[in-house]
């Protein structure tokens, strides 16, 4: 009888340390995700305030609505760039936080 509450006693604190190391990946990808939002921002905003002061600056309209379109543009595919990083930030989160996992799954199919 005491070595089936052992058992379960390891049980349990091996199902709590596996969800600790989940627990860790995913806080970890979050961190690093929170900081790669916060660079962009810092970054989008610089951009938009150079863009606003060259098409302020421009000496025609034709110059000032090239300025825009080039900024537009470049704004675009700039976000396009970093929601493809942010979604692979992601998948990789996932992959981390099921990681430990994975090793508690493979005994049990056994």
């Amino acid at each position: 009888m005491v070595t089936g509450f052992e058992n379960m006693q390891k049980l349990g604190k091996d199902n709590m340390d596996v969800a600790m190391q989940s627990f860790g990946a995913f806080s970890k990808g979050m961190q690093a995700i929170s900081a790669e939002v916060a660079d962009y921002s810092k970054k989008s905003m610089e951009e938009s305030s150079a863009a606003m002061e060259k098409v302020v600056g421009a000496k025609s309209l034709d110059k000032a609505m090239e300025a825009q379109a080039d900024f537009a543009k470049v704004s675009y595919e700039s976000m396009v760039g970093q929601a493809t990083k942010i979604g692979e930030m992601y998948a990789e989160i996932a992959k981390d936080a099921y990681k430990p996992y994975e090793g508690m799954l493979s005994k049990a199919a056994k």
